[in-house]
């Protein structure tokens, strides 16, 4: 009947995503201090490398994979970065074959996706969905560093515990985000796959951590007075709320209830600008900063630190 085609074609997108992802997608245990923590992880190198949530693994150094097929693995972790929560695993025997990785900027709302993930303990389960919005932010948080994940994908794919780490797949099965958390009933949200993430995966692979530059600010968007726009040129700034003390921000002299309007000369009007310069080259090296604070534009240099990489083991 012709009324049943959009359901037969959509049937078809959904079980061809399935069956070709579904081999590629592991179980894993990770073993931890104290216990063991458990999600999904997909398989993205011809040689075994795995990618999943750095909230998976933990501070685990390695653990055991399971695949679709019935075969395990030991796997090592290779890196984790809890501020994309992004992590790398290397399986030491052998793998199904990999999924393609995606590129979440080509996505639109309203697409399809299909979720692959091991949830509640249920090996190999798939939803499916829909793209309910893009560019949500997600908080992560490092022992004091706190950092948005920029540009998440929300879905209202079914996501339960364990489907962390999985994949989230276009209608094509390419893997364009690993999903990440359960913000509500039909709210699941997952960690982008795009040419930044795609950095930082590349260097976990090299280096087994991201090295970041820490300041030691805590901030909140907040507009600025008209008074301040005509002086300025900006809309925006970022209000601090918290200075860690002794931190290079406290050390440079800057306050709670500064408002920074720009850092290394450019505008600020959102905390991902700012966090677009704590990567490695940043640290060690004067920052310039404009705050406005009283009224008055007062200028600061900070120099970052790195911040320190978390203990497996």
């Amino acid at each position: 009947m012709p009324d049943e085609e959009p359901l037969d074609a959509y049937s078809r997108v959904v079980s061809t995503v399935a069956a070709a992802l579904t081999p590629s997608v592991a179980a894993v245990r990770a073993r931890r201090r104290g216990g063991e923590g458990g999600g999904s992880a997909v398989v993205f190198t011809a040689d075994g490398f795995l990618l999943t949530n750095a909230h998976v693994v933990g501070s685990a150094a390695g653990g055991t994979a399971a695949f679709a097929d019935g075969t395990q693995t030991p796997f090592t972790v290779v890196g984790a970065d809890p501020l994309s929560d992004l992590a790398v695993l290397r399986a030491s025997g052998p793998t199904p074959a990999p999924a393609t990785l995606g590129d979440s900027d080509a996505l639109v709302v309203g697409q399809l996706v299909v979720a692959v993930g091991n949830p509640l303990g249920l090996a190999g389960s798939v939803t499916a969905g829909v793209v309910s919005a893009l560019g949500r932010s997600l908080p992560a948080r490092d022992g004091h560093a706190v950092r948005l994940i920029e540009d998440v994908i929300q879905t209202d794919a079914a996501l339960n515990p364990g489907n962390s780490g999985g994949a989230l797949a276009d209608a094509r099965g390419r893997v364009v985000g690993v999903n990440t958390a359960v913000a509500g009933v039909g709210v699941g949200l997952a960690v982008p796959v795009n040419a930044t993430t795609r950095g930082i995966i590349a260097t976990l692979m090299r280096e087994g951590r991201v090295r970041r530059a820490y300041l030691g600010l805590v901030t909140s968007p907040a507009p600025l007075t008209a008074g301040v726009r005509e002086r300025t040129g900006q809309r925006r700034g970022l209000r601090v709320v918290e200075v860690v003390p002794g931190s290079p921000a406290a050390r440079a002299g800057l306050r709670a209830g500064d408002l920074v309007l720009t850092a290394g000369r450019a505008p600020v009007g959102d905390a991902q600008s700012l966090q677009r310069l704590m990567f490695a080259d940043a640290i060690g090296r004067p920052l310039p900063i404009t705050v406005l604070r009283n009224g008055a534009l007062v200028d600061v240099i900070a120099e970052p630190t790195e911040l320190g990489p978390v203990p497996r083991g």
